[in-house]
């Protein structure tokens, strides 16, 4: 549903997408800057979406340390929720606004949290987290995070998935699988192959999770206050709290990736894709 449709839509929230006030629950990494790079060369508006009653918040976490690569938020986002002041002199020498978050935070949406607390979100409002390390994807994945909210009074979370292209993906464990039941309900979220074809020629559509979040300010509060799943912490994946708790995700599926900065190299990879020098 492209913005203009939203904006005309009935909703029982106030949908409001961030002006980026980017709180990255990823680590000090490339993504978030590249993210802030983007948005600073003119496309700001191509990520943020008017819709509902008012402006929403997106929140991009972001902490320094990162096991994979260190420093990764700093490699280029607007508006974000950080624990660490080299990130918030990142965002400010290019005129974005940054906020100071606890480094005790658990996880992305932790920190997101912290920060709707800090800008003073009301319960219903709908907070969408952006993540740190994926600084390039289309208007339109924002759009279709926040489109089931229009449509229904009972969700709490929803999220998007991309089937996989990239064979690569499939069993690369820094690419996320989910699968999802008949109703769009995300059932597992694995760093593994998921589904595993027994039989040899199975035909099998994967995928990949992308790491878009959006929840009602509510959900948002009760889901920082959960305990931390067993299966978050074998896996990693802090959306496994709420699976693994009870409550549900509701899983969008996109025409539209969204390619990560987990690594040195993928740097060069998506700067290339901006037309970076």
């Amino acid at each position: 549903m492209p913005p203009a449709a939203l904006a005309a839509a009935a909703s029982p929230y106030d949908v409001c997408l961030i002006r980026l006030r980017v709180l990255l629950p990823c680590r000090l990494a490339s993504g978030t800057l590249l993210a802030i790079r983007n948005l600073a060369r003119g496309n700001r508006n191509q990520m943020v979406t008017k819709s509902g009653g008012g402006f929403g918040i997106g929140i991009i976490p972001s902490r320094y340390g990162s096991s994979r690569l260190a420093g990764k938020p700093l490699a280029m986002i607007v508006y974000v929720a950080t624990d660490d002041e080299r990130i918030v002199k990142a965002v400010e020498n290019f005129g974005g606004r940054a906020l100071m978050t606890s480094d005790a935070c658990r996880s992305g949406s932790d920190r997101v949290a912290e920060a709707a607390n800090i800008l003073g979100l009301s319960s219903h409002e709908i907070v969408v987290n952006i993540q740190g390390d994926q600084p390039v994807f289309h208007p339109e994945s924002i759009d279709q995070l926040v489109a089931p909210f229009q449509d229904s009074t009972d969700i709490d979370m929803t999220t998007l998935a991309f089937p996989i292209e990239d064979e690569r993906e499939i069993t690369d464990p820094k690419d996320v699988k989910v699968t999802f039941n008949k109703q769009g309900f995300a059932l597992y979220f694995s760093r593994s192959q998921i589904p595993f074809p027994r039989d040899p020629g199975t035909k099998v559509t994967y995928y990949k999770h992308l790491g878009f979040y959006a929840y009602t300010k509510e959900f948002l509060d009760t889901f920082v206050k959960l305990p931390s799943g067993h299966w978050e912490e074998i896996e990693k994946l802090e959306q496994l709290r709420a699976l693994e708790h009870g409550f549900s995700i509701k899983v969008v599926i996109s025409e539209h990736d969204s390619p990560e900065i987990d690594l040195p190299e993928d740097i060069v990879r998506i700067e290339a894709r901006l037309g970076s020098p």
